[in-house]
């Protein structure tokens, strides 16, 4: 009876949002509608409301409906949707300042003498806007109503001159800064967690441990991720366009011909105002997306600098052509450039200023913040006063953000009748029962998602389809996708969603600005051959996840808050580069090895000395574990041609068994609840249906298969043991000859303590104590945090102690500080022989060794080795045979 209700829940929402009825009010109100109606009918059928629901009753998945509301707004981990308000005014207010305009009539006299010269500068500057304001409808609108024109005028053919509009029009729903990437990346969070707690069910099923490695953690994502993510895929879109009017055209010219430019291209005049069009916009990408690939901003921050941008150049186009009206943007950019060279080059913080300079910089400092204060609100009063502008771009973005949040909140109500009807259950039975594994269930997905298209707008995919089935597909380990490629996937389909006839939105967008001798039928035939394009280009980004995964791993690796080299997730990554490098470099590495143990080390502590010598036998060591690991490495490759197969197959089966296990439990749950005879008389017969399937499932497990899975196991616990036995063996080579240089470093630094407290033993010696108990515990700081001295450090403690306690005793405290003196001379002098002796040795050692046997010991990367990482670890791994 649940599918009944799941089935009313779809048809009233497809019918309501069919019939017109707005989509915020769509989504809620089929879902309260149809909980409602569950309820009642439970309640006068069977005298219990919560009778037709999976589990609990309609007041609690109301209930959950209004939670799933508060969490949009209250939860502070899900502040990305901030970023939304900030963009549209961005998009919105360019729109108004009539960027679209000048960047369409000066590129399409720029590119005119090309091939299919109009359609691509209708791309570029599609391309251009998609990066700015990426509001659809006006880049549609803006183009149909400049292009369209020039382009019929010189001959174009109707269907491609509408088609590069639309397509060109939609690209600001891939390309960042974009609205519905946000909106993926909060959806596409939540349902990161929801699959990281799915799959270490699944380990914990498949091995019995209750800690999952982190290696296998699912990879979340975030806007700013999901920005980096589209980036390239957006400009790969692009270039398709491009190639393909530029192809047409010169297979059949008659469909785009060359339109010259009556005067001189290279003319001072028109290359200022192709620079003048085209830097603004591309400078104000840079600060936005630059500011996020740098780290310096995150994506609200990005957000608001692209709001201000936005209002600086809306300040000088409003009053273009007027001697004044590049002022505030000048004053705002040399305020900005004045603030950044005095704070690179002096100390601002008020709280450690101790130079006159500094002084005299803060005071720069501050002036040059009045003066981008000035010029940002110069910039606000002018958008202010003229033609009303920045209050119409105000009530716009507050329309626009409503709705989208309004959309939001609907679509939290409508997952949460969803879920209280166990669609969800029945989406991943579905998915998981479909032969071919992720990739049937991920093009599934993607069909659904492509037809949907045709009828629903990008923002009701992205809160309705997501959230049910990105966690299923996260889930997997057999692909093992990051939530950001999947995000991106899931853009570029929903992009084809403003195309697909009957109601693309950019279709209609166009067709209200077309003239009549364009037909609708122009339309659907121009659009095609680009939907054609975007399938393309989806699966060029499905089979090289590298396009979307590159950048934001790279920021990743290299950013300020970049994560050591001994994170988890870098380990494979990590293995393969230094086994590239100890392959080319076993000799190199052996003569460097051989030159130190062939120093003199006797000056040093015998424990010490010990040590060395055994982290000199673990580096020799390196060799033969990497040998053990490849050779390990292998077999299980070997290994898994023959096991993987056998294993999908009784994970499968497992899969199955525990769902009817499930369904076992809840017929059980509710047999308890019944009274009426006969209706527990089905339920138990429904019970023993599923105790048969069970028992069927179970035959069909291969009666090798613990065997065959034992083996399996001991492949891997060899292969493990030796990749633990290989990192630690580098790690305590290496910080052994570390520590040494380190103890050796701080010579001076004991030199300066034994003064110190040789000098406290003259002032107890002469009776001179006032100042003793202070200097005291000054030197035993110090000397705390030398290593390798912790005997001297306890000598001096016991000696402030008989000075501090009841019963003062100087000639203890002597005693100790003597015992303390004695030790930091010994360390002293063996510190002094090796400085003289080896110690060149072992720095040119450390230095040769840090980027490969002491590499997990750094703080982070170097640059190089993230360039070579990141196409390591921006691919996607099969993990599935550790579950």
């Amino acid at each position: 009876m649940e599918l009944v209700f799941l089935a009313l829940l779809f048809i009233l929402m497809m019918y309501a949002l069919g019939s017109g009825f707005p989509v915020a009010f769509a989504l809620p109100g089929s879902a309260i509608v149809t909980i409602v109606l569950a309820g009642l009918t439970g309640l006068l059928i069977d005298g219990d409301s919560s009778a037709y629901f999976v589990q609990d009753g309609p007041i609690e998945w109301l209930t959950a409906g209004v939670t799933n509301f508060r969490g949009i707004y209250w939860e502070v981990e899900r502040d990305t949707l901030i970023a939304i308000p900030l963009f549209i005014f961005m998009g919105i207010m360019l729109q108004r300042s009539k960027i679209a305009e000048d960047l369409l009539v000066t590129m399409a006299q720029l590119f005119g003498p090309v091939p299919g010269g109009l359609g691509i500068s209708v791309v570029f500057v599609g391309g251009l806007l998609a990066a700015t304001t990426g509001i659809v409808g006006a880049t549609v609108v803006a183009m149909g109503l400049i292009s369209l024109p020039a382009m019929l005028r010189n001959n174009y053919s109707k269907p491609l001159a509408t088609g590069a509009i639309c397509a060109s029009g939609t690209l600001g729903q891939i390309i960042p800064p974009s609205i519905v990437l946000i909106i993926l990346a909060d959806q596409l969070a939540s349902a990161a967690d929801q699959a990281a707690t799915t799959r270490a069910a699944l380990y914990k099923q498949a091995t019995g441990q209750f800690n999952m490695p982190s290696e296998l953690n699912i990879i979340s994502t975030s806007a700013g991720d999901m920005f980096l993510g589209a980036f390239l895929p957006g400009i790969l879109l692009v270039g398709l366009y491009m190639a393909y009017i530029l192809i047409a055209a010169l297979i059949r010219p008659s469909i785009a011909p060359i339109v010259p430019y009556d005067g001189k291209l290279l003319e001072r005049s028109f290359m200022f105002k192709v620079v003048l069009a085209l830097v603004p916009p591309l400078l104000l990408i840079f600060l936005v997306l630059g500011s996020i690939i740098a780290g310096i901003a995150t994506v609200n921050q990005a957000g608001a600098i692209g709001a201000i941008g936005a209002m600086l150049m809306a300040g000088y186009k409003l009053r273009e052509g007027t001697k004044s009206a590049f002022y505030p943007a000048i004053l705002t950019i040399m305020s900005l450039l004045l603030i950044w060279g005095i704070s690179s080059n002096y100390n601002l913080s008020i709280k450690t200023i101790t130079k006159t300079s500094d002084w005299v910089a803060l005071f720069f400092v501050t002036i040059a913040v009045f003066g981008l204060l000035t010029g940002i609100s110069w910039s606000g009063w002018r958008a202010f006063t003229i033609e009303n502008t920045l209050q119409d771009v105000m009530a716009e973005t507050a329309k626009t953000t409503s709705l989208v949040f309004i959309i939001l909140l609907g679509a939290a109500m409508l997952t949460a009748a969803f879920r209280g009807f166990g669609g969800e259950e029945v989406v991943k039975h579905f998915l998981s029962s479909l032969p071919g594994g992720f990739w049937s269930q991920f093009i599934v997905v993607m069909l659904v998602i492509f037809i949907l298209g045709f009828f629903l707008d990008f923002i009701e995919i992205a809160v309705v389809v997501v959230p049910i089935v990105a966690p299923i597909l996260l889930a997997d380990p057999s692909a093992n996708v990051t939530a950001v490629w999947l995000g991106v996937m899931i853009g570029l389909n929903i992009q084809t969603s403003f195309l697909t006839p009957p109601f693309g939105f950019a279709l209609f967008y166009l067709r209200g600005v077309a003239s009549k001798a364009v037909k609708t039928i122009d339309m659907y035939k121009g659009v095609v051959p680009f939907i054609g394009l975007q399938v393309i280009g989806l699966a060029i980004v499905g089979f090289n996840p590298s396009l979307v995964n590159y950048l934001p791993t790279k920021t990743f690796l290299s950013g300020e808050t970049a994560p050591p080299p001994k994170n988890p997730r870098l380990q494979m990554c990590l293995e393969n580069y230094l086994f590239n490098f100890y392959d080319t470099n076993e000799a190199e590495f052996n003569r460097q090895l051989a030159l130190l143990d062939r120093l003199d080390y006797s000056s040093m502590p015998k424990s010490r000395q010990k040590r060395l010598e055994t982290s000199f036998q673990t580096a020799g060591s390196i060799f033969e574990l990497k040998n053990e690991i490849k050779s390990a490495k292998g077999e299980m490759t070997a290994a898994s041609v023959d096991y993987k197969p056998i294993h999908t197959k009784v994970r499968k089966i497992e899969r199955m068994i525990r769902q009817n296990e499930k369904q076992i439990k809840a017929l059980k749950r509710e047999i308890r609840a019944i009274d009426d005879p006969a209706k527990k008389a089905s339920i138990k017969k429904e019970i023993i249906a599923f105790k048969t399937d069970i028992t069927e499932w179970q035959s069909l497990i291969p009666k090798t298969w613990k065997k065959t899975n034992s083996d399996f196991k001991l492949i891997t616990t060899r292969l493990n043991r030796a990749r633990t036995q290989f990192k630690r063996n580098s790690d305590q080579a290496y910080s052994e000859v570390r520590m040494i240089i380190n103890a050796v470093n701080t010579e001076p630094r004991l030199s300066e303590i034994n003064e110190k407290i040789l000098t406290i033993q003259t002032k107890i010696n002469n009776n001179a104590i006032a100042t003793v108990l202070p200097d005291l515990k000054s030197a035993y700081n110090e000397l705390s945090k030398v290593s390798g001295v912790g005997e001297a450090a306890k000598s001096l403690l016991k000696a402030r102690r008989a000075i501090d306690g009841k019963k003062r005793n100087l000639k203890k405290a002597l005693s100790f500080i003597d015992e303390s003196l004695i030790a930091i001379k010994t360390e002293i002098e063996w510190r002094k022989k090796i400085k003289a002796g080896p110690y060149d040795k072992l720095v040119a050692f450390d230095s040769y060794t840090k980027n490969n046997l002491g590499l997990r010991e750094q703080t982070r990367l170097t640059q190089e080795q993230v360039d070579i990482i990141t196409p390591c670890l921006a691919r996607h791994r099969d993990i599935s045979l550790h579950f």
